[in-house]
């Protein structure tokens, strides 16, 4: 398990971009980093974690995968973040790469033993793992991620405010004794999007169960903090719309087929498109 990294920043909505931009360009993060992204040293270090988590770059070589450069380059398919199905991917992915383990954490295992849960939940399940980071560390990482999903009214920085790049899914909510991710229906993630995920957490598989996708660690069920009603009426959506997958209910028995293989990117691809 990883923790901390971010220097205390959560993500703010441009940082990807500028982040790409600059590894794109032929740059490093390292010596004249702070000068050519326009940022103190720290936010450096931030940015350079930030892009790691959200899976745009390999972990170790931090070269750009393909998909950063279909969403974030000159002709990206988003680069400034203005489609919501973008949101929902990243959130995806910073849930499933686990470079930043607090995501996976929270949302794969957590929740759903505490629908309403505090730091401390979080800092207790930690040990319960066998990870020994500092309780600092871990209350850090906390703070960061409310703040990517949470907005917050900052008097003495309005930029700040509502800068988290993840705040306008509103999946979790923030209460006086802790943060709450309820599983409800979720009529607003694209269901291009949901088979993307689907497809590239479940590669080559020809059917998969409604269980199976509901309950396993970074199922959509699972990521997107689903209610099984929500699920249910996304993979009926899903089997209406794309004409080589079914959903069917037999004898209590609930699963998605794929009649054919369907490449994961075409189906991004196909979603901003059209």
């Amino acid at each position: 398990m990883k923790f901390s990294g971010h220097e205390s920043f959560h993500c703010r909505s441009l940082w990807l971009k500028k982040g790409y931009d600059h590894l794109k360009s032929g740059y490093d993060f390292k010596d004249d980093a702070p000068i050519l992204l326009g940022v103190g040293k720290n936010m450096v270090s931030s940015i350079r974690y930030w892009v790691k988590s959200f899976g745009l770059v390999d972990t170790e070589s931090e070269e750009l995968k393909l998909i950063a450069d279909r969403i974030f380059g000159e002709d990206g398919w988003d680069p400034f973040l203005e489609d919501e199905g973008t949101l929902w991917l990243l959130h995806y992915w910073v849930v499933t790469q686990g470079y930043a383990s607090i995501y996976g954490i929270i949302f794969n295992e957590l929740r759903k033993r505490k629908p309403l849960f505090t730091t401390d939940n979080f800092v207790d399940l930690v040990k319960e793992l066998g990870d020994n980071t500092s309780e600092s560390s871990l209350r850090k990482d906390f703070q960061a991620l409310t703040r990517t999903y949470v907005s917050k009214n900052n008097d003495k920085d309005l930029e700040d405010s509502y800068s988290g790049i993840l705040t306008e899914l509103k999946l979790v909510k923030e209460h006086k004794i802790g943060l709450e991710i309820e599983p409800i229906k979720r009529p607003n993630i694209p269901l291009s999007i949901l088979l993307y995920c689907i497809l590239d957490n479940h590669k080559d598989s020809n059917s998969l169960s409604f269980e199976s996708l509901y309950g396993d660690n970074n199922s959509v069920g699972s990521v997107f903090a689903l209610s099984r009603e929500g699920l249910n009426d996304l993979l009926e959506g899903i089997s209406e719309e794309f004409k080589d997958i079914t959903y069917s209910n037999e004898a209590g028995i609930r699963e998605i087929q794929f009649k054919k293989k369907i490449d994961s990117l075409n189906t991004l691809k196909e979603y901003y498109e059209n």
